[in-house]
């Protein structure tokens, strides 16, 4: 079959279907029994979207696998290509937008309408709010593209004299050109002989682009926060575990507490629904119930701690030993994650801040691991995008328990509600555009002559208006900078036990 590798394209269509399948396993498992044998149409977005997002960080992996397919070739266009990749990637990114930007926001619209309203009202409310999102989407995306939807391309211009061919001649360092380099004003081009060309983008490229962008700055604040606190998290958690089992009396004397804790926020809840019954949702009831949210949230986990310390029934020991076992399980999550975060920060220091690169680091490790099985630096290289993906999570879920502004959707086993659902769906989708921008970037050497990198490191990196962001390294030093803020708040509070937080009143 020449060039065409048939394997690969099995590969691809198993890892597919395995993705899928194992994404129907989260929903099965992260899904609320409230939520059981209803809302079927959030539940295909959100299996749709993981997939998607899932497919799009396997795909660069499969990008360099693919590209193995020349590896024979004087030059890449001289063989034919296992799979399209190019156009995989603006098809597969197109949908990442369309479903970030459209159908999630439709199906959020939906699920949270109001439950007294008919199907159709509901229906008709939320296409509302995303024919009103589509309409100023496409006219944003149409006067940008219009205005400065270009690339600037920096080209040097070359021209050189003719000369006979010699009978004899030998080239070296010393003597690069023909006739002892009288004949080669190429090579001795002059700094001036450098222009601009200029070149329109492809619409579906532009729409990439700006998407890339929205996802880096989450990327760069959630991420840059989450790549610290995912192991520091882990590793604070045993520093402030419960050391021994507590009495019966004060078991009493904290579920007590906990109960009263529970009384004002039913109190407070209602409150807030019979504000919502009545219409007045202004700025202030949406700042309560996100504060109201939190508090719940902490309350659970409250609940959570109070159980561990005080575990009941005929298998209590059991169920201690088990807990004493977790968190042993998260002391090693942790050191193994926090190797992972210092390994990242280094490498971006180290391979993408300073000019020239000290060395490639992470690149030779993955090409090293390749040498020894041909998977092993591929699974490597994919570990390392989609930990950058569980550490915007992380920033997010941090971020939205100390940010009154960001509104907080933890994931639960068997306690996830759909609205949770759809919002880290998109969030995942959103950034993993930025991660794979990140990851070309970041792994230029291993994933060489890729698509992906012909779409993130060229045109990208040269799309009018755009291009500074990437040129002064924007991103990655604010990544860096949230990384290092963050551990420097974990090696100053990290360590203290969390305190019960005080009667929750709402704001007038």
């Amino acid at each position: 079959m020449g060039d065409f590798n048939l394997a690969l394209v099995i590969v691809a269509i198993v890892v597919c279907v395995l993705v899928f399948v194992f994404n129907l396993y989260l929903l099965v498992n992260y899904q609320h029994p409230d939520d059981k044998n209803q809302a079927y149409f959030p539940k295909f977005v959100v299996v749709l979207g993981l997939s998607v997002a899932a497919i799009s960080i396997l795909m660069l992996p499969a990008d360099v696998a693919n590209r193995q397919a020349c590896r024979h070739a004087i030059y890449n266009g001289a063989c034919n290509l296992t799979l399209p990749m190019k156009d995989l990637w603006l098809a597969i990114y197109i949908i990442d937008a369309v479903l970030v930007f459209f159908v999630i926001p439709f199906a959020m619209f939906y699920y949270e309408g109001d439950q007294d309203k008919t199907v159709g009202k509901r229906v008709k409310s939320a296409l509302l709010w995303v024919v009103t999102t589509a309409i100023v989407c496409g006219l944003v995306l149409g006067i940008l593209y219009g205005l400065i939807g270009k690339v600037d391309f920096t080209v040097r211009h070359l021209t050189s004299s003719t000369t006979s061919f010699p009978s004899t001649f030998q080239l070296s360092n010393g003597q690069p050109c023909v006739n002892n380099g009288r004949q080669c004003s190429a090579y001795d081009a002059s700094p001036s002989s450098e222009t601009t060309w200029t070149m329109r983008s492809t619409f579906p490229e532009y729409v990439v682009a700006l998407a890339t962008i929205v996802g880096s700055v989450l990327f760069a604040i959630f991420g840059g926060v989450g790549i610290a606190c995912l192991p520091l998290g882990l590793i604070f958690s045993f520093i402030r575990r419960p050391k021994a089992v507590i009495t019966r009396s004060q078991y009493i004397k904290e579920a007590t507490e906990l109960g009263k804790k529970a009384r004002e926020l039913k109190k407070a809840a209602d409150a807030l629904h019979q504000e919502e019954r009545s219409g007045s949702k202004g700025r202030k009831w949406r700042k309560n119930m996100k504060a109201l949210e939190k508090e719940l949230l902490l309350l659970e986990d409250d609940v959570k701690a109070l159980e561990e310390m005080y575990p009941q029934g005929e298998k209590a020991e059991a169920t201690w030993a088990m807990t004493v076992l977790g968190y042993l399980a998260k002391l090693i999550l942790g050191v193994f994650g926090l190797i992972v975060s210092i390994a990242w920060v280094a490498h971006i220091v180290i391979y993408l801040l300073i000019d020239p690169p000290l060395s490639s680091f992470l690149n030779e490790v993955f090409i090293k691991l390749d040498d020894i099985w041909g998977l092993l630096g591929t699974a490597a290289f994919a570990f390392f995008c989609f930990y950058l993906l569980l550490a915007v999570i992380a920033g997010a879920m941090m971020l939205g328990l100390r940010l009154v502004f960001i509104t907080i959707h933890p994931m639960k086993w068997g306690a996830t509600l759909m609205n949770s659902f759809l919002f880290n769906v998109g969030l995942i989708l959103l950034c993993s555009i930025s991660v794979i921008q990140f990851c070309s970037t970041a792994f230029a050497y291993y994933a060489q002559a890729t698509a992906a990198q012909e779409i993130f490191s060229h045109t990208l990196q040269s799309l009018r208006g755009i291009k500074y962001l990437y040129k002064y390294n924007i991103f990655q030093i604010a990544f860096v900078a949230l990384a290092g803020l963050t551990f420097v708040y974990y090696a100053a509070f990290g360590w203290r036990r969390k305190k019960p937080s005080g009667r929750f009143q709402l704001s007038s």
